[in-house]
Parts: structure tokens; C-alpha cells; sequence
């Protein structure tokens, strides 16, 4: 690791989950072994960046993930789903289903039928599989006799539909690069009867730069350096196995400057009458009397600055966040929605950065590149949305779709041999 910056960085992690130790041992569920069928498929690794931007690998001359996608398969972006934050939009790609269609609706909401609420983190909320909907991409593989791997990803440490991967972690950032890649290595070199043919790997060093130096600052460039290499040492290693392995690499959102000299003070809300949950670009109200809500819209939109407040219903169509697709009710019943760049300020919090905003916002565009046997050579493609990654995988693992999604491999079967 050539960046001093990140002896520091690496270990930073999300501040909640960072209050208490964390079990750093791989996890392996007993009793599997690949069907005999799924034997003979290729392997697919698919990699999330947290943040990285659809322009930094040319911004910061990231140069194994530029010769990576000459390779293979680059879009211009990639359309993160509303809202542009991290936990939604890593479970949208895993479910290929829009964070209202798949119950996850923000990092932070609240569940009103089971008066529960959901925090990033919060462990026994992230790990508690009722709060996640549709069948994730290993849960279809596992249920379809294909064993998976995670090295954390956004709903693989809970069973959702009484499945995890089979191979696992708990999350945590304090566990070094090299020992994240070595373990890759090592899956992909057990016998093939207990080998993975999915794995998901996820890296959050540029995330945590662009929220505390900005998007255009040293310590994101060398994050960016920091992923690349990590990269390159994966494909390398991976090489060596002579293995038929497609790689996707793609990012949950991209990240804005903040306006650091107007920030918003949220509003005053009768705590009474509504459960709040705040966010830095998005607050949600949920009502416990329903007839506080007209008064209150009335009186938030009336005071608004800086800021959009909505009734589920008059969210923009392109979000996919009206109470019709509130599969869940987890929206809420009103919701202040902060104007770009700026953001709510809670709990004293100071940062450069920020997500969360419409996605067809260029800064929020996200990253989608792709390499391998299965892969066209040197593409580009226009911008597209993000739950459209997920049939492609389904397809490149020879996976059955056994429930709607709302993607489509209409989009991205152009990027095939």
C-alpha cells in the first residue's frame, strides 16, 4: 500500500459500527457443496466501491481499472436508485429491485406496522432478515444449489428468505486489504464442489475520503489509487488460477461537494405526533396520528428553505418512491428531501461530501465496468439504472429468475459476446 494517507483511512469505518468489537472470522455455513451442474459455470466477482464516482477513475488516472475496462465494458454512469445512498442502493443491485419495491427505502427509516426502525448502525437491525425484500443475487444462487461468497454486502449478514451466503463476514472495515483478497484466492482454489461462484467484495475507502476532504481533494485521489491497486492485485491473483472469472465493478453512487457555508437546520416537528428519522439529505415523518399531516405539510412547505418537502405521492415518478410502490410503508408520510448541494445538519456532523440527492444529478452518477471471457472488448455504453446489473449477473451465472425484479438483461445483453 503505497499511500501513507490510508495506514489511517483504511481502518476508518462507519462510526456506529466501529463503537464495538467485531467478530473478524469468516463465517461458513455447514452442510453445502455445489449441485453438479453449477460445477461446470463461470465464476463471476462482483465488486462495489462505496462512492466512487463515475468520473474518478479518469479524474485520478486510476490506471488497472482504466486498462481493466479497455478491456471489457464501460458506461458513461451508472443511475443510482432513489435514494442515492449506500444501503438502498447496495441491496437495489442485489435484488435488482428499487429500494421501495425491496423494503430497504434509506440508511435510516422507520417500519410503523411493526414500530421498528432501521439504522445502518444498528447490528440487530442489519442483521434482522424481515426487514429485507426480494430474493438477492446469492440467495437465488444458493437456492439454485450454486454456493456464494461475501466479503460484506449490504444484507448478507441476515437470512433473507432463511439464506445467507456461505461464506461470509460480519462487517468490518478493520480487516486488512491483503487478507480480503487472500481470501478470495482461497475460495476460488477449493476443491469445486465447496468452490463459490459468486463473490461479492466491497471496498469503502473512497466513500469515507469524499465525506470527510470532498470529491476533489488529495486524500480521495489517493482512495482512488488505493482501490485501483487493490483491484490490480485481484485480477493478478486471480489470473494465476486460470479460471473462467467475469468481474463487474460497479458503485452504489457518486458524491457531490457540500455547500459547507448553508447548511439546513431541520425543522421543529412535533415529536408527538410524528416519529422522525434524519437524514443529511432526506428527513422522514412518520405520523403516529394521521391527522397531524395536513397541518404540518401545510406549515413545513410554507417555511421551507433549502429544502422540498413532499407527501408521498408528489415525489417525482422517475424516484420510484410514491406510496404506490411503498411495498413496505416505510417511506413515511412526509418527507423533506434537501436541494443539492446542500444538507440537513443533525447531531453536529461536518462533512464535505454527500449522496442522497435525485440521481439524475451528474455528481450522483455511479460506476459500471466490466471485464472477462463473457464480455464484449473495449464498449461504451450510455448510462443506465442500477437494477439492471442484477439480471445480468443472474444471466452470467446461468441463474433462473424465479420472482419480478425491476430490471431487465434487455439492458446490458448488448455488453455480452
Amino acid at each position: 500500500m503505497r499511500f501513507p494517507f490510508f495506514a489511517g483511512l483504511l481502518f476508518f469505518s462507519l462510526a456506529a459500527f466501529a463503537q464495538a468489537p467485531v467478530d473478524s472470522t469468516q463465517v461458513v455455513m455447514p452442510g453445502r457443496s455445489n449441485g453438479s451442474r453449477q460445477e461446470q459455470k463461470p465464476y463471476v466477482i462482483f465488486i462495489s466501491a462505496d462512492g466512487f464516482r463515475h468520473d474518478l477513475a479518469d479524474k485520478y488516472n486510476a490506471t488497472h481499472l482504466l486498462a481493466l475496462r479497455s478491456a471489457g465494458v464501460a458506461a458513461a454512469s451508472m443511475t443510482p436508485s432513489y435514494p442515492s445512498v449506500t444501503f438502498p442502493n447496495h441491496y437495489s443491485l442485489a435484488t435488482g429491485l428499487y429500494p421501495s419495491h425491496d423494503g430497504l427505502v434509506d440508511n435510516t427509516f422507520f417500519d410503523p406496522s411493526r414500530g421498528l426502525g432501521y439504522r445502518l448502525g444498528d447490528r440487530n437491525a442489519v442483521g434482522d432478515s424481515s426487514f429485507y425484500g426480494g430474493v438477492p443475487i446469492w440467495v437465488l444462487a444458493e437456492q439454485q444449489k450454486m454456493l456464494t461468497a461475501s466479503f460484506f454486502w449490504v444484507g448478507s449478514e441476515a437470512a433473507v428468505g432463511g439464506v445467507r451466503p456461505t461464506y461470509w463476514y460480519h462487517f468490518n472495515d478493520k480487516i486488512a486489504l491483503d487478507t480480503r483478497l487472500q481470501a478470495v484466492k482461497d475460495w476460488l482454489t477449493l476443491p469445486e464442489a465447496q468452490r463459490p461462484h459468486l463473490i461479492l467484495f466491497y471496498l469503502s475507502p473512497v466513500d469515507h475520503a469524499e465525506h470527510l476532504f470532498g470529491p476533489d481533494s488529495k486524500e480521495t485521489e489517493d482512495a482512488v489509487h488505493l482501490v485501483d491497486d487493490c483491484i490490480g492485485k485481484m485480477t493478478r491473483m486471480v489470473d494465476s488460477l486460470h479460471l473462467p472469472v467475469n468481474y463487474v465493478f460497479v458503485s452504489d453512487h457518486g458524491m457531490g461537494t457540500v455547500d459547507t457555508l448553508h447548511g439546513i437546520t431541520p425543522p421543529v416537528v412535533d415529536t408527538t405526533k410524528f416519529t422522525v428519522k434524519y437524514g443529511g439529505t432526506m428527513i422522514h415523518l412518520y405520523a403516529k396520528d394521521k391527522g397531524a399531516i395536513a397541518d404540518t405539510y401545510a406549515a413545513l412547505k410554507k417555511g421551507a428553505d433549502g429544502y422540498d418537502v413532499y407527501l408521498p405521492d408528489e415525489t417525482p415518478a422517475r424516484w420510484h418512491y410514491t406510496s404506490k410502490d411503498d411495498r413496505y410503508h416505510r417511506e413515511g408520510d412526509i418527507l423533506l428531501v434537501a436541494h443539492f448541494p446542500r444538507i440537513f445538519h443533525d447531531r453536529g456532523r461536518i462533512i464535505a461530501g454527500e449522496h442522497g440527492y435525485d440521481p439524475i444529478i451528474p455528481d450522483m452518477g455511479a460506476t459500471f465496468y466490466a471485464w472477462g471471457p463473457a464480455f464484449k472488448q473495449g464498449l461504451q455504453i450510455p448510462a443506465f439504472e442500477n437494477v439492471n446489473v442484477y439480471p445480468l449477473i443472474a444471466h452470467l451465472l446461468g441463474l433462473k429468475i424465479t420472482e419480478p425484479v425491476d430490471g431487465s438483461l434487455k439492458v446490458l445483453q448488448g455488453t455480452l459476446k
